[in-house]
């Protein structure tokens, strides 16, 4: 499916998947992976994946470039967390989702990530990397070439 199609944008499907995660773990806890105290370090990870997420939203809004997916680009980011990985935006959200599991510290609070990894890879990163090629030609290329993709 193409991302285009999504009118479901990304920290939407970040707050259903999170809704999952604590409902699965309510109702199919199955097997407890982290226990107290050690399940608190699952909060830490948690906001350090949604600082992420806001600071590397905040870098879009200083080059002044859409943070919606899909709209057409006006700069390509390339500094703060982009010098690591490409998407730091949805690895925030996945950091943020494994936080939550930790906490949890269910198997069932884990069932619920592979579905969002995979929505945000074709629904959103696939679209946008073909737009940005599109858009940035060779320089996105370059830039491609040399940062990873957030997973």
């Amino acid at each position: 499916m193409s991302g285009r199609k999504s009118r479901i944008l990304p920290p939407v499907w970040l707050l259903i998947t999170l809704l999952m995660q604590y409902v699965a773990h309510r109702l199919v806890p199955l097997a407890e992976l982290v226990s107290t105290p050690w399940n608190y370090s699952g909060l830490v990870l948690m906001a350090f994946g949604l600082f992420m997420s806001a600071t590397a939203a905040h870098l879009f809004k200083r080059a002044d470039t859409p943070v919606i997916p899909f709209e057409k680009s006006t700069a390509l980011v390339m500094n703060g967390w982009f010098r690591f990985t490409r998407n730091p935006m949805y690895l925030g959200m996945v950091l943020g989702c494994v936080g939550l599991a930790i906490f949890l510290g269910s198997l069932g609070a884990w069932l619920p990530l592979p579905e969002f990894i995979l929505i945000l890879r074709m629904r959103f990163i696939r679209g946008e990397e073909a737009l940005l090629e599109d858009t940035f030609g060779e320089e996105y290329l370059r830039y491609k070439s040399k940062v990873r993709r957030w997973m």
